[in-house]
């Protein structure tokens, strides 16, 4: 196995740093790259984070996962790369350098913008490589998810997949255009996105969730030993929708993360300073809240409160586009 011209043998642990680009100040940017080359040929996953460079929740699940894997248990081959956008995480920003957004730059190119570049890079040295991917995100800043996986569960393989991660709930959602997603399907790679938590902020149950779920998607690949607790049962969203301020002022939340709604249930009020005049904000459907702002000053079209209804039967994904 040959990443950033360097051979990886079978049964190490290599960590490389992959140079991306300068800083005005002449500093080298790289892209820092754990393999864990199993002694046995088989499955190779990726696992990232902080595509977005505010989203720390996955950094600390690929240190802990990358921290105890043991090359001579693993069969096949993992490619953990904890901070996609170095740049952003610097900065505490979900952006590049360049405004530009690094998961709609994929698949890139080696002469495009920074974005494009850094793309371009990681689909070369590293998704080229695998056969199977998992990219760890939070909610965007000023919300919170629900851990979740949102994966293309009309293909079996990925279906598969995205049940043995075993996340409460799993989402059929559509490829977002420029995302990291979208580049590996269009390569027939299964790749699951997992949410939980919120930007700029660590999340114990997102980490230990996701980490479990790691070693899960693992076991089914046959990559590791299954662990010895039994997979929590996963429920399948069939529609996602977002809940949106009706008007600006403040917003009084009176629903959490995992609640079960009812159509037409209160969800909390908008009122203004003095809390005159409060609108109700009801839920459209039945379902499990996955996701809501945490700001309390809202304006109009704000998102609010995400809601899920459990797929009982075939229904189609959500029209709400769901990569980060």
């Amino acid at each position: 196995m040959i990443v950033g011209n360097e051979t990886i043998p079978r049964g190490r642990r290599v960590r490389l740093d992959l140079p991306v680009a300068r800083l005005p100040t002449g500093t080298m940017m790289s892209l820092p790259i754990t393999i864990i080359h199993g002694k046995k040929p088989g499955p190779r996953l990726w696992l990232s984070a902080a595509i977005h460079g505010d989203e720390l929740n996955g950094v600390d699940i690929i240190r802990r996962v990358v921290r105890e894997l043991k090359p001579h248990r693993l069969t096949g081959t993992v490619i953990a790369v904890p901070v996609v956008n170095v740049f952003g995480l610097i900065e505490q920003s979900r952006y590049l350098p360049d405004r530009r957004d690094l998961n709609r730059s994929f698949p890139g190119s080696a002469r495009g913008s920074m974005a494009g570049r850094l793309a371009a890079l990681f689909m070369r040295e590293v998704v080229s490589q695998c056969t199977h991917g998992i990219d760890l995100h939070t909610a965007a800043i000023h919300r919170i998810n629900l851990p979740q996986v949102r994966a293309n569960l009309q293909n079996p393989d990925t279906y598969a997949f995205a049940q043995a991660f075993g996340a409460p709930i799993m989402i059929n959602s559509s490829h977002r255009d420029g995302s990291l997603r979208q580049a590996a399907a269009k390569r027939q790679i299964p790749t699951l996105l997992y949410e939980a938590g919120e930007a700029l902020r660590f999340d114990a149950i997102a980490i230990q969730t996701g980490i479990d779920g790691i070693y899960r998607a693992m076991a089914h690949l046959g990559m590791y030993a299954p662990p010895a607790t039994s997979p929590p049962v996963t429920l399948e969203a069939g529609e996602t929708r977002w809940v949106r301020a009706s008007r600006g002022g403040i917003w009084h939340r009176s629903i959490d993360l995992g609640d079960e709604v009812k159509p037409r249930q209160p969800l909390g009020f908008i009122s203004d300073t003095f809390g005159d005049k409060p609108v109700q904000v009801r839920s459209p459907l039945a379902g499990i809240v996955i996701g809501h702002g945490q700001n309390p000053l809202v304006n109009q079209g704000d998102a609010l409160v995400h809601v899920a209804s459990i797929k009982t039967d075939d229904v189609p994904a959500s029209d709400d586009r769901q990569d980060s």
